[in-house]
């Protein structure tokens, strides 16, 4: 058997192999099923602009081969960079928060300050800062193992500090998922027990937000009864529904979807996935959950070999990080729990999300080439 057939092999085992194609693999589906569905999505609306149908798809390809590059180079970066690194990028992530609330330096789309416009180039923060959260939190618990309660304070204070820029954007959406990221570290690392706590004041939090901003309070009601205003706040849900009947089992058929022809707002960002379920039906939202369930599979094998505890957490932390919004996007889209604008991982039309999703999976290639090499960095 080749060195290429036993890696192949191991790939499927308890062994880790030296590039663990279905690490990256899956991902890059993912993406160019996602670059499909932006092209289809948007076809009709960008033609009247700009003369060709596949102006969004060629400008997800552009991010995706950027993010792609980004992977080998991180490839190559040992972790050891990550965790020195790691509070520069976060103060410097925080910052770069701020600076979207600044005028003339921020730039507000849809009534919410979350991007930077630096040379024509569109970039939000938030999806730095959540990288930048997990180095930080994998090196507090590398440094600080054994002193629960001082790495639980610390975690707070990464999250108000982390959190309260993004407040103002305002962004609950990704608040909501930089706590769960936190959170979910800390339990691989020291219980339940100060979580939960934390996690009931948490919650009484979020309501006393929900109810301080009416569009909130109306998400809400449209989340448990989007019928009662089936032309307004419950319009979103209701379309995202219709695409998911009208696909049925095995959907209408790549570009022939009738909902994203201005009836499913979003429908290249927060709901491609019910975009995705009416022309590609059952089968395609079925094989998109399989896809990520198997990837999530392939995180456990590696995160059981991680070589040190930083590269453990630093395992742990970025799969939360690409699970957590791929859970809250799919539960929002079916009506599982309020919607809160997340886009679906690798799929969903944003350059910084993509970029910064393929940046995170070279991380984890580099820690399972450590594991490899039998190396501690």
């Amino acid at each position: 058997m080749t060195r290429y057939e036993t890696a192949t092999a191991h790939s499927f085992s308890d062994e880790p192999a030296r590039m663990d194609l279905w690490l990256w693999l899956i991902p890059l589906i993912l993406s160019g099923l996602g670059i499909l569905m932006v092209t289809s999505t948007t076809s009709n609306f960008v033609y009247d602009v700009s003369g060709s149908p596949f102006t969004m798809g060629i400008r997800q390809i552009r991010s995706l081969g950027f993010g792609f590059i980004m992977m080998m180079l991180t490839i190559c970066i040992p972790t050891r960079f990550w965790r020195n690194i790691a509070p520069l990028m976060w103060a410097m992530s925080v910052i770069m928060i701020v600076c979207t609330l600044i005028p003339g330096i921020g730039s507000a789309v849809g009534g919410a300050n979350r991007w930077l416009r630096i040379a024509g180039v569109s970039i939000q923060p938030s999806e730095i800062a959540l990288l930048a959260v997990v180095l930080e939190m994998g090196k507090l618990f590398e440094k600080h193992s054994e002193d629960r309660f001082m790495c639980f304070r610390t975690v707070l204070m990464l999250i108000v500090i982390t959190a309260a820029p993004l407040l103002l954007q305002p962004d609950l959406g990704s608040v909501i998922l930089l706590a769960f990221v936190c959170m979910g570290m800390f339990v691989e690392k020291h219980g339940w027990k100060l979580p939960i706590m934390a996690g009931v004041a948490g919650v009484l939090l979020l309501l006393l937000l929900i109810k301080l901003r009416p569009y909130r309070m109306r998400r809400l009601n449209a989340f448990l009864d989007p019928h009662s205003d089936p032309l307004n706040t419950g319009f979103q849900t209701i379309q995202g529904l219709i695409a998911f009947a009208n696909g049925g089992a095995w959907g209408a058929g790549l570009g022939y979807g009738f909902q994203k022809l201005h009836y499913l707002p979003a429908a290249y960002t927060d709901f491609i996935y019910a975009a995705l379920g009416e022309e590609l039906g059952l089968i395609g939202t079925v094989g998109v959950l399989a896809l990520m369930a198997m990837w999530l599979w392939r995180c456990r094998f590696l995160y059981k070999h991680a070589p040190g505890s930083f590269e453990t957490s630093l395992v742990w932390g970025i799969t939360l990080s690409i699970l957590g919004p791929f859970f809250i996007n799919v539960a929002g889209v079916t009506n599982l729990i309020p919607l809160t604008g997340m886009p679906l991982p690798f799929v969903s039309y944003g350059g910084s999300a993509l970029v910064m999703s393929w940046v995170s999976i070279g991380i984890l290639l580099r820690v399972q080439r450590d594991v490899t090499r039998g190396l501690a960095s």
